[in-house]
């Protein structure tokens, strides 16, 4: 999937000389989190959330450190905090060249963004114009939607069990030589040795993934290096709801 497919296409808008206060009212006003910044040309530059109004003179929560660390840190970046809590227009206290995205970016290059970048939202641009916004909300919308798009269930015992087997042979995690699947009236069964103590939920998750699949019962056992003590999984659990 890409950008175009999931963005918020309807994009809310601030102009770089309007007041803070203006941006806050917009923000509640259209339930929303962080508002793109363009110029009179419609060109995007900068963009400001709610985060940027975390620490702010009206409401006392201005940023208060030592005099020794003060110091430290230097008139310079003590004026730039100084500007961000005190600013009374958008431009004082957005963020400048914001990170975006074109129509034609996937989805997985946009969380690798947001991961990196530590952002809640990207702006979406053809050129300099701001066509939509990806956040982490239409993510969610788009997980919820291929959910809905689930592959048919397996026809048999013995299709499940190779539908585990070979999700299991994709994974460089899943120790397959130590490990065998036996699946009865659509319950996956768990046998054998792990090397690691989290491949345990893994493979569990591994087989609940697997469409017909009832349920998981664990058997593995794992060695614990240090100590050499086997400890052995073995939970078992009711049918899922909706089984």
């Amino acid at each position: 999937m890409k950008a175009c497919d999931v963005m918020t296409s309807r994009v809310v808008s601030i102009r770089p000389e309007a007041t803070v206060e203006e941006a806050v009212r917009q923000m509640l006003d259209n339930r929303i989190s962080g508002l793109p910044v363009v110029d009179g040309e419609g060109d995007l530059v900068g963009i400001v959330t709610e985060g940027d109004f975390l620490r702010r003179a009206e409401t006392g929560t201005c940023r208060k450190r030592p005099r020794w660390l003060e110091i430290l840190i230097g008139p310079n970046s003590l004026a730039k905090d100084y500007v961000r809590s005190h600013g009374r227009k958008v431009e004082e206290v957005m963020t400048r060249d914001p990170v975006t995205v074109t129509e034609d970016t996937t989805l997985d290059a946009i969380v690798s963004i947001m991961e990196r970048r530590r952002v809640k939202r990207v702006p979406v641009v053809r050129g300099r114009e701001v066509v939509g916004i990806v956040s982490r909300a239409n993510l969610l919308h788009a997980l919820a939607s291929v959910s809905r798009d689930m592959p048919p269930a397996a026809a048999s015992d013995a299709d499940i069990r190779q539908r585990v087997l070979d999700e299991l042979a994709g994974q460089p995690w899943a120790p397959v030589a130590l490990v065998d699947v036996v699946v009865k009236d659509g319950v996956v069964e768990l046998w054998g040795s792990i090397t690691e103590s989290k491949q345990a939920a893994a493979m569990k998750v591994c087989a609940e993934n697997v469409p017909g699949v009832k349920d998981v019962v664990s058997h593995l056992s794992w060695i614990e290096p240090m100590s050499g003590l086997v400890i052995s999984d073995n939970t078992e659990h009711g049918p899922r709801s909706g089984s």
